[in-house]
């Protein structure tokens, strides 16, 4: 049913795919810019809504984490201590021996008593830590959790319209790729955000406590990271950008190639797609290769910068401890709070990327959840309780953009019972009728009528389940056969589903298979022929046992011998019940009581099969040219004689 829509691209995600940085996982400051949000604030503000519930929660998290940070901020300072008094200890062993003295014993209690506070501190540290993420998880997945199901929730209630005009892959993104990305940054940058933060003040403030003179040497060495991230990051993202360019463009050359894999065989094009796909991977191996040499840089570049802070606080210190104004296990302190300093700094530079990616995808997400509903079923809705499938247009019409009409001024009566066929080329608007009688779409002007009811005084839903729909692009899910045909009515007995695929000629090929109506089909139903998926689409239909029908090319899929016998079937099914059916075999719908011909929105002929020929119009045109291959371009053209068998 793919008439007047925009056309469905193939479902292939994103080029580029799923960013990735230099250091794994999301991108970083060495990779290319992340992707930006059109209104940071707001979008911030509305996510952190979801993150209200959880605010309790979350200062829990806050506070383990300064807990755990402390903890493990304190320890080099106490450790610093024991290396005093072995440095003490060893000098008065020195003295001793060198004045002819004797020689002192170490006091090995105190340190021993250091060793265990020590081990004691980071017991606590770690066990604050995992508390801190154990916590953080919750919320993360709680939050998570409500977003999935507001944005599930507003699929089922977004208009048919919505996902005509987009792509699948491009509503799955929103809601798994842009979503998963959320979850990522709550679960693992948020908490390394917070012990980010908490590090730096918490190490700033240790290191003033032991010298100021230290401290400010080890600041200097700062905007040194800042020159050499801002040098390195812009040589390198162009690389990425290019990586990731070319990594798209390979997944799409991948993806179309398998997907028609047997078009390719048929046309002995393998040759040609082998040297695409060489020529791209080429580009991305060399694309890759500079990206990661540029970005490999910034570690080497970085411990450079460290080890150069190291000799400065290592020389400064000593010079500190010659003069006594700080001890030696302060320096060595000291050493190891430059290294907390510098790297919570590398990873909150990372962090802000990642949250602003975030902050984008949740953007994508909002927008999803902003999109315009379809018009609520009014609270004075009513239900058909004896449907009987009258059905009427009067002065119906509808347009999918404003400045093009498509369908003006249609009238249809059709009554309980009779079979209507709607024919016409492809874009004269016959699965558009269907649309607006299944209130996929409102009408713009005029009313259809349902029993002599206006749709839209009916509830959407048992609206809709008044119709039973065979549509030529078949649907089946994952599961068993004997679970898709009963999917057409809830509570269906087994006796029920044998007899709707029976009655469908779908009864004799199941049987066959090694699980019968058990037989699990798989993703895409390629476990079974095209003709067998369209069978048990058929008795799907027939098991609901609606009021009207809708069959959209029902048996194009099919063998000849299989058509005749589900043409029975559907001669039996349709039998008291009224029936649509869309047709480009006309062959298939002589027996119709009222053929609708179609053209440009249009109803430009109806009456009956021989009606119609009789006329020797539009219609004609069209069922001579499926005999007699009609020129239907020129106008004036000789129109073929009819057969004498389709008369």
């Amino acid at each position: 049913m793919s008439e007047q829509r925009p056309s469905q691209g193939p479902t292939r995600p994103p080029e580029g795919g799923r960013p990735g940085g230099p250091f794994g996982g999301n991108w970083g400051a060495m990779g290319r810019p992340p992707e930006k949000a059109k209104n940071f604030r707001a979008t911030l503000f509305r996510l952190l809504g979801y993150l209200r519930p959880h605010r309790w929660n979350l200062i829990v998290v806050f506070i383990f984490a300064i807990i755990s940070t402390v903890f493990s901020i304190v320890s080099p300072k106490i450790l610093g201590q024991a290396t005093t008094k072995i440095f003490e200890g060893m000098l008065a062993k020195f003295t001793a021996a060198r004045l002819h003295r004797p020689i002192p014993g170490m006091d090995f209690a105190y340190i021993e008593r250091i060793v265990f506070i020590l081990i004691g501190l980071y017991l606590i540290s770690s066990l604050f830590s995992y508390l801190q993420q154990y916590v953080m998880a919750g919320v993360a997945q709680k939050t998570v959790y409500d977003i999935r199901r507001d944005a599930n929730a507003k699929l089922a209630r977004l208009p048919l319209q919505y996902f005509d005009a987009r792509t699948h892959g491009e509503i799955l993104s929103r809601v798994t790729n842009d979503v998963d990305n959320i979850s990522t940054t709550l679960q693992q940058s948020l908490t390394q955000l917070i012990t980010s933060m908490v590090t730096i003040v918490g190490v700033v403030v240790m290191m003033l406590t032991i010298s100021l003179l230290l401290t400010v040497v080890t600041v200097v060495t700062l905007p040194l990271y800042v020159v050499v991230t801002t040098l390195v990051a812009k040589r390198s993202q162009v690389h990425f950008v290019n990586q990731q360019r070319e990594l798209g463009r390979l997944n799409g050359h991948v993806e179309e190639m398998y997907t028609g894999h047997a078009i390719v065989k048929a046309f002995g094009h393998e040759a040609e797609s082998i040297l695409t796909f060489d020529t791209i991977n080429t580009r991305l191996y060399e694309a890759g290769w500079k990206a990661q040499f540029v970005s490999g840089v910034i570690m080497p570049m970085m411990n450079f910068i460290s080890n150069l802070g190291y000799v400065l606080v290592s020389v400064v210190g000593g010079v500190l401890v010659t003069k006594g104004q700080i001890q030696i296990g302060d320096v060595q302190a000291f050493l190891s709070y430059s290294r907390q300093f510098t790297m919570p700094i590398v990873q909150t530079a990372n962090i802000a990327n990642v949250i602003q990616s975030t902050i984008a995808s949740a953007e994508r997400v909002f927008e999803l959840l902003d999109e315009q509903e379809e018009i609520p079923d009014s609270s004075s809705a009513r239900v058909l309780a004896e449907p009987h499938g009258d059905v009427r247009f009067e002065d119906v019409g509808f347009r999918y953009k404003e400045e093009t009409p498509l369908i003006e001024d249609m009238n249809i009566d059709v009554k309980q019972g009779q079979t209507i066929a709607i024919v016409g080329p492809t874009g004269a608007g016959k699965t558009t009728l269907v649309n607006l009688l299944m209130r996929f779409y409102e009408v713009n002007r005029g009313r259809i009528l349902v029993d002599g009811v206006d749709i839209r005084e009916l509830r959407r839903g048992p609206l809709r389940s008044l119709f039973g729909m065979v549509l030529q692009d078949t649907w089946l899910f994952n599961g068993t056969i004997r679970d898709n045909i009963a999917y057409g009515r809830e509570g269906a007995t087994e006796t029920e589903i044998i007899q709707a695929a029976k009655a469908a000629h779908a009864d004799h090929f199941i049987r066959t298979l090694p699980q019968g109506y058990d037989t699990i089909l798989n993703e895409e139903a390629s476990n079974i022929s095209q003709g067998q998926k369209q069978l048990l689409t058929i008795a799907r239909a027939i098991l609901a046992d609606p009021a009207v029908l809708i069959l959209d090319e029902a048996t194009s899929s099919v063998d000849s011998r299989t058509e005749v016998l589900i043409q029975h079937a559907m001669t039996a099914l349709m039998t008291g019940r009224t029936s649509f059916v869309i047709a480009h075999r006309l062959s298939t719908i002589r027996d119709a009581e009222l053929i609708l011909v179609m053209n440009h929105g249009s109803i430009i002929e109806q009456g009956t099969h021989l009606d119609l020929l009789a006329r020797g119009g539009f219609y004609a045109d069209l069922y001579n040219s499926q005999f007699a291959g009609a020129n239907l371009d020129d106008p004036v053209a000789p129109r073929p004689a009819i057969p004498a068998a389709a008369r």
